[in-house]
Order: C-alpha cells, then structure tokens, then sequence
C-alpha cells in the first residue's frame, strides 16, 4: 500500500455530490476537486454548470476516462474499476454522505430504503482508492439503530458500520455539528465523520474536531461575520418583495421573480461576491388568493404568540384546514430550521409567501453565483427519484461549514508535509500517481 505526499493543492474526490455544497466549500478552502460522482441528471447539471465549466470559479480537474455526465456509484465501481485502482495513493480525500433520505426524521425512516445499502459501495470506493482521509456527513438519523433481520442482534447502526469498517485503516472521530455556530443561517444538526489513514497519525498536531472548533472564530472573523447565531432576517432582508418588487421569471413563462437592488448585511454582501443586480432562481410561487391570505394570518397569528420558527399548533392547523404537519413562520431574529425538500414548509417572516429557491440558498450559504438547474419541484412517487431545485438545496451540505473543514484538513496536510520524516518507508510517492495528477493539471 502507498501513501502518497504531493506538492501544491491537495485533491479530493465528492461521491454523492448532490448539486456540490460539500465541493463548492472545500475549494474555496483551498482544495482541488478531481472528479464527482453523482446520479441524479437535475443535481449533475446544477453541479456541472458551477464547477465543471471551464469559466467556472472553482473549476474540477476531470479525468478523461470518466464522462462528464451523471453515473451511480454501483455503475462507476463496475465499469471503472481499473481506472479507480490507478488512484491508489494519489487522493488526499475522499468525500461525500451516502443518500440520506432513508435515515432523515424529517421523512418516514425505512430501514429497507436501498439507498441506505449505498454505504457498503461508498466504503468499497473508499477501500480502492485508500485516500489519507475520507470526510463523510450525514442526518443525525444515521446514529440510530435500524431493524435488521440479518443482524445477531436484530439491528443495524450505520454510522457504527461506518466507523468500524473505517477503523481497520484509519483513525475515525466523529462529532455532531450545529452549522449555526459557523455562521450558517440555519439551525442544522449534521453527523460528520473524519477518518485519517493510522500511519499518518503521528505527524497530526490534533484531533480534526478539535482544530475545527479552534478555528472557528479566526474563520468567522475572515468571512467578516461579526456576531453569530446569523438570522434569517440578516441573510434574506434583501430579497424581499416590498424592498425590490417583481419582475417576469427570466426561466419560467408565466411566473414572477424578485428583482434585486442589492445587499445590507455583512452576510448578504459576502454571499453576493459583487455578482451583479441579476441574481438567479429568485422565482416566485403562484400562490392562490386565498393562501396568500391564509398564509397572512398565519404570520400574524405567530408573531403575536411567539410561535416562529416552530410547527404550527395542531389547533392553529385545524382552524386553517391544513393537514401538512411541518409548515412554520421563520423567525426573523434567530437562524432559520433546518430546510426541507417541500417549499411550503417554511413561510416567510414578513410576506405571506413560501422562501424561493435562492432564499433557502441563502440560509445554506450559497453565494449567489451559485445557480441552480433542472426542474423546481415535483411530487408523488416522482419524489423518491427526482432532485428538483428546492431538494438540491436542501439536502446540500452548506458551503461555509464544507470551507472551514476544508481549511483545517489542508493545514493538518500541509502540517503533515512539513512534518514528514523521510525516512519512513510507509510513506512513499508513486510515480504512476504522480503522473496521473500531472495530467489533471
């Protein structure tokens, strides 16, 4: 086995990449992204359109062998197996959370969802390449025991098939993060799993969590995010009707979109990146008369009783005949909660509307060159298979969490490279890697 140290950019490869919250952050943390897998055709082309494109800000690598196209994982371990076995000893990272749909409290939890049987495949791309660290984030519901048959015991536990897979290589921490408290708008509790190779071990200073936590307000104060928790209010007051009025959809005949002035806030300006008056998927709902005024008193009634950011009382659903048992007010002062796949579930502090796609862009971090391709939305069992624009969102891993993790692994790396002893023979460069990585340059 060879473990490889590389000058310049340390690389990563994203497996379930989604639309590329998770790459996005890492490079602009300083990381080079090598190639991405994902399957869904809506997330690949709002991945591809952003970082794949050769005027894109944070541009992939791509190797030649692998089509720039959407792929599973099953079908790029079954046809490019011997192209995946060359990477060995030439990644530094390999990235990503298994689908998390089957494990999500947010949605029915079903132990014989099949994408919860992706986990083996991740663990076997892993087990091909052998990176220095494998970074994985998932749903709290990944922690929990789910009934197995198969299992001894009657149960399976995820994570804990994760970590002991992981543990016969590498050294695994895992931590439970609140992104809030990285200046992410949003109250998201997400399970993250670091894993570095045990020979490498000895040239890190410290647990990655540790740094990560350590480092937290020197990021915040680079980011120029003066004061956290972030509220909502802090990161969408700029997008609101009454500010900037509408204009016809520039995608979507028929529709009407928010026309944008420009950013307020510290939060808002770092997001807009200078991009412009034209920011995109600012799309408006076609709302009914009698939801907007619906969707009113409902505002009303829960800023007069304090009831923001929570699920509607059942009594308060009843009186509105509502059946859905999520909906909530945003709360303008306070992070928003963790977004979802349904537009509808959050209205908005101040308009009686459901957010847009860019305002839930917004609460994950999205700057707002960042955009987004393929359909909207969709329903039904169309659910189960389809990742329209609001699902890309929200099951993105935000990028400003990805950027300080980023940041805090490539100085550990960096760390590592100036701490190696070349004496050890564990440790040792490939040359056929190194050639591979020079093609990508």
């Amino acid at each position: 086995m060879t473990t490889i140290i590389t000058k310049g950019s340390f690389n990563f490869i994203d497996v379930f990449a989604g639309c590329g919250g998770l790459s996005l952050g890492l490079m602009q943390g300083g990381w080079q992204g090598l190639f991405a897998i994902e399957q869904d055709s809506n997330a690949f082309e709002t991945f591809a359109h952003n970082l794949t494109n050769e005027n894109s800000r944070y541009p992939f690598s791509w190797p030649s062998w692998l089509p720039n196209t959407p792929h599973s994982i099953n079908d790029i371990l079954q046809s490019y197996r011997t192209n995946l076995a060359a990477l060995e000893g030439a990644v530094d990272m390999i990235v990503g959370g298994p689908p998390c749909q089957g494990f999500s409290s947010a949605g029915r939890r079903d132990p014989n969802d099949p994408r919860n049987r992706l986990v083996e495949s991740y663990l076997e791309f892993v087990g091909l390449i052998k990176p220095k660290i494998v970074l994985i984030e998932n749903v709290k519901g990944i922690t929990q025991d789910f009934v197995d048959t198969n299992a001894a015991d009657g149960k399976i536990n995820y994570s804990k098939q994760i970590i002991d897979s992981l543990s016969v290589d590498y050294f695994v921490s895992s931590r439970m993060i609140d992104t809030s408290a990285f200046g992410v708008p949003q109250t998201r509790h997400r399970f993250f799993i670091i894993a570095i190779k045990k020979e490498l071990i000895p040239f890190f200073d410290e647990n990655p969590f540790d740094a990560i936590e350590q480092f937290r307000f020197s990021f915040l104060r680079l980011k120029g995010i003066h004061s956290i928790p972030v509220s909502s209010k802090s990161a969408i007051s700029d997008l609101e009707i009454a500010r900037n009025g509408k204009q016809p959809s520039r995608d979507s005949a028929g529709f009407e979109e928010i026309a944008y002035i420009g950013p307020q806030t510290s939060y808002q300006r770092l997001l807009h990146c200078e991009f412009g008056p034209s920011i995109p998927d600012t799309r408006l709902a076609r709302h009914k008369p009698e939801i907007v005024s619906r969707f009113k008193k409902i505002i009303e009634l829960c800023h007069a009783d304090g009831r923001l950011n929570v699920t509607l009382s059942a009594e308060l659903k009843a009186s509105f005949g509502l059946r859905k048992c999520a909906i909530r007010v945003l709360d303008p002062d306070n992070p928003s909660p963790t977004i979802t796949s349904m537009p509808d579930d959050l209205i908005h502090y101040s308009e009686p509307r459901a957010l847009t796609v860019r305002e839930n862009a917004r609460l994950q971090s999205f700057p707002d060159w960042f955009a987004f391709k393929g359909k909207y939305t969709t329903g039904g069992d169309r659910r189960k298979k389809e990742v329209p624009r609001f699902t890309q969102v929200a099951n993105a891993v935000p990028p400003l969490m990805a950027e300080v993790i980023g940041r805090v692994l490539a100085k550990q790396l960096l760390s590592l490279n100036q701490n190696f002893d070349s004496s050890l023979t564990s440790v040792i460069v490939d040359q056929n890697a190194l050639e591979f990585l020079e093609d990508l340059a």
